[in-house]
């Protein structure tokens, strides 16, 4: 069977090739009677308009690059799939690539992208090195890192305030009596783990309070189930801890609780980050920051298209402030109101 042509959906249509092209060209401008015709014609022939070919003449493939390491914690299914609607409700489309781990070598991941002629790139939760961001940037590409930031002025960055959410978490657990407190970091390289821990360790200096403990989760589950089992299992052990993300939080409280026989929030109080759709599970009930992953996702399509159309005012870092949200994994202050 031989492909349809725009020509033959012209001639069915009753209306000029050029016509055909403007109504399957996100857009471009067409009567409604020409796209009532143009799109019965199409219907009835079959027809499907060539996006690669459409992309070889225009220079614009519609399509966004999406660079994601891990899918294991909940916040990036979710996130990924915000950013691929709002997206095709601009007319672009994403490819999503897989790094091989957040803290490795993403240069031939890029390379793979840039092959394919993508309009712009999204990272998310993975770092971009100087020189690959100079190969984009010569390439015309430009890039948006999606939960994460980096230092220097030369990548757009969209996040949640980190640094805020640490602070506001030691802030509640001081005020519900806590002082022996623990953190379960992630993988120390990355700017949300950075600026979690800092603005936590920030908000128990300001009550005059030391972090107790102190493990490393690597925001993979196993490991944090182990740094649970080492900061747990002695005598001195915290009454309270900050796990970095709530994907890693599951694991400690599974360890907690069936491995340890600890009750959260009775002998420990749990906070994660991130407010993923489990955490408000009843069997996990997680207190945790919210990270605002609309807004995230607004802001990072919104930069990143304005840099697509030449409408970019450079550079931009965005810091979006999230809610705590408090349920039953944490013990709450005296007087606590919703």
């Amino acid at each position: 069977m031989s492909k349809v042509t725009s020509a033959q959906v012209a001639q069915r249509a009753g209306v000029s090739q050029s016509a055909v092209s403007r109504v399957f060209t996100p857009g471009a401008s067409a009567s409604k009677r020409t796209v009532e015709k143009v799109r019965k014609a199409a219907d009835e022939l079959g027809y499907r308009p060539n996006s690669l070919a459409r992309a070889m003449v225009s220079g614009k493939s519609r399509i966004i690059g999406l660079v994601v390491a891990y899918l294991e914690n909940h916040f990036y299914p979710e996130a990924l799939e915000k950013l691929s609607n709002a997206l095709q409700e601009q007319g672009y489309h994403i490819l999503i690539f897989m790094a091989s781990s957040t803290s490795g070598d993403i240069s031939d991941v890029v390379e793979e992208i840039l092959d394919y002629q993508v309009d712009g790139i999204i990272t998310a939760s993975v770092a971009m090195s100087s020189d690959l961001t100079d190969r984009c940037r010569k390439a015309g590409v430009p890039i948006v890192l999606f939960n994460r930031s980096q230092d220097g002025p030369d990548l757009s960055s969209v996040a949640s305030n980190n640094v805020a959410g640490g602070r506001k978490i030691a802030e509640f657990l001081i005020a519900a009596g806590h002082r022996k407190i623990g953190y379960i970091a992630g993988w120390e390289g990355a700017s949300t783990q950075r600026d979690r821990e800092a603005g936590f360790r920030t908000g128990l200096a300001a009550a005059g309070v030391s972090l107790h403990s102190r493990a490393v989760g690597d925001f993979r589950s196993d490991r944090a189930a182990e740094a649970a089992r080492q900061m747990f299992s002695g005598d001195d052990r915290p009454d309270a801890v900050f796990v970095c993300n709530d994907h890693m939080a599951f694991a400690v409280m599974d360890v907690l609780r069936s491995d340890l026989g600890l009750s959260v929030p009775g002998d420990v109080s749990v906070v994660g980050y991130d407010d993923v759709p489990i955490a408000g599970w009843p069997a996990y009930d997680l207190t945790t920051v919210r990270q605002p992953a609309n807004r995230m996702v607004a802001e990072t399509v919104g930069l990143l298209l304005a840099e697509i159309d030449g409408t970019g005012k450079g550079p931009q870092k965005i810091e979006i402030d999230g809610p705590l949200v408090v349920r039953g994994s944490a013990r709450k202050p005296e007087g606590w109101s919703e």
